[in-house]
Order: C-alpha cells, then structure tokens, then sequence
C-alpha cells in the first residue's frame, strides 16, 4: 500500500493527486498515462510518495520526499520535486481540516493538577456526568464510529490507517494504559469503564469534525465538540473515574484520589 502524500508527476510538470487516493495505479488511470516502459528516457510519469519520517501523521518530525519506483525517469529533476511538494502543500491543508495538531498530554506526567478542586471542576464533572449518561451509546462507540466514518470517508484506507496507529500510537498505547494502571492503584477496578471514557473523549479531540458527525449523540445539547467536558479536565490533569454511587477526580503522578463524592 502506498503511504500519503502520493501522486505521480510527467515530464511537463503535471502533478496528478486526489484527496483520499494513495494508489500510483489509480493515479495512473485517472492520469490516463501508459505505464508500459521501463526505459528512463521514455517513462510518461514518475511515482512520488511524502509522508512523515516518524510516521506519526499527527505529530510529524519531518516530511521526507521518496521517488516509489526502482527506475527514475531521466527527466526527473529539482524542479519536478519542487512541484510535488507544492502539490503536498495543498494536500496537506485538506488533512489540517480533520486533523487537530497538537501535543499528546498525559494527565498524570504532563500537568500539574489543581492546588484545589474548586466549583468549577465540579461543574465540568457535572456536565461530564450527564454527557455519558446521554450517548446513545458508549463513549468509545461514537468516536470510534463517528472518526472511522468521516476520516475514512474523506482520506482514504492508508491515510486513516496512518492515523489511526499515530493516536493510538501516541495516546491508546503510551498514556491510555499508563492512565488506567494509575487510577487502579487508587480505586476499584469496577471504575474501568470510566476511566476509558475519558480516554476515548480525548482520542476524539483530535479529529474536527462537524457537530452532526458524532454519532449517537443526538440527546446531548450543545454546538461542538459533545464530549468537551471530559477534555478540559484532562488538559487541567484531572481523570474522572464514577464507581456506580461516587465520582472521583485522580492527578499528580501517582494517578491519586484528589476530590471524591456524589455529584
């Protein structure tokens, strides 16, 4: 499978790329080129794949420029590559407009939580409380659905492949498990599913996406983002965790017990 940013580029300086297309062969058809000929001199098109050095689509260390075919045409020069990256320039900006760069916290190691629990990280708690209580469905069923459907559907198999390792890469793997061993030192593991909401809630602040887009949230009131909420807290080092009667607040290093009570 080809990797994003991919697109082919003739000899006059064509660029032909489609948003949510990564195969050079379906590049090729729309093209119209022949792909008959392995003689450089007579090559119609060269093959050239831009993608992050780490991987990582969300956080990516460098894009590196790659020419995916094992013969390079003869006309093939600077000028020709320069085309492909202004071609990724503007691709790049269609990502941009699902994508939301930024850091990856993790609530425990990166903040700082509160000196104090005050009304108003009881108010987020609160309104954090009714959001759960009013998805259809669970947390991670609409991020995973409302991602899977608008991400796939405007970039394409390997561009949401990509993105899905880096979130998971960077947030499932690395901090959503560290969350959870924390906050299971402190409490019982029937708050499991809560603890994981709040991870899936962070998950999906990574994706713009329109408010009608977030599935099985049509009971919630509000204009963006439906699971706001539980964000705000864990960008301020604070993981919700409900047992069935209490709610806590968990910070520091440790994960530890920092508010609990019945809201």
């Amino acid at each position: 499978m080809c990797n994003a940013f991919s697109c082919i580029i003739d000899r006059a300086l064509v660029v032909t790329w489609k948003f949510g297309i990564d195969s050079h062969e379906d590049l090729i058809r729309i093209a119209g080129y022949k792909d008959d000929t392995l003689d450089p001199d007579k090559m119609q098109f060269c093959r050239v794949e831009i993608s992050p050095k780490n991987g990582d689509y969300l956080n990516p260390d460098k894009w590196v420029f790659k020419i995916d075919t094992d013969v390079v045409p003869t006309w093939m020069g600077e000028d020709h590559e320069q085309k492909c990256w202004r071609a990724f320039r503007d691709w790049e900006k269609e990502l941009d407009t699902i994508l939301i760069r930024k850091p990856t916290i993790h609530p425990f190691r990166d903040v700082k939580p509160p000196d104090e629990i005050t009304d108003d990280h009881i108010t987020l708690l609160k309104e954090w409380d009714s959001v759960r209580a009013s998805v259809r469905d669970s947390v991670s069923a609409s991020v995973w659905a409302s991602v899977g459907a608008s991400v796939w559907d405007s970039v394409g198999a390997s561009v949401w492949d990509s993105v899905r390792a880096s979130v998971r890469a960077s947030v499932w793997d690395s901090v959503g498990a560290s969350v959870w061993d924390s906050v299971r030192a402190s409490v019982r593991a029937s708050v499991r599913a809560s603890v994981w909401d709040s991870v899936w809630a962070y998950i999906g602040s990574f994706f713009n996406l329109p408010r009608e887009a977030w599935k099985y949230t049509e009971n919630i009131q509000c204009e963006g983002y439906p699971f706001e909420s539980s964000v705000k807290l864990w960008e301020m080092g604070l993981v919700p965790s409900f047992d069935g009667k209490k709610w806590r607040l968990h910070g520091g290093p440790d994960g530890k017990v920092l508010w609990e009570g019945m809201i």
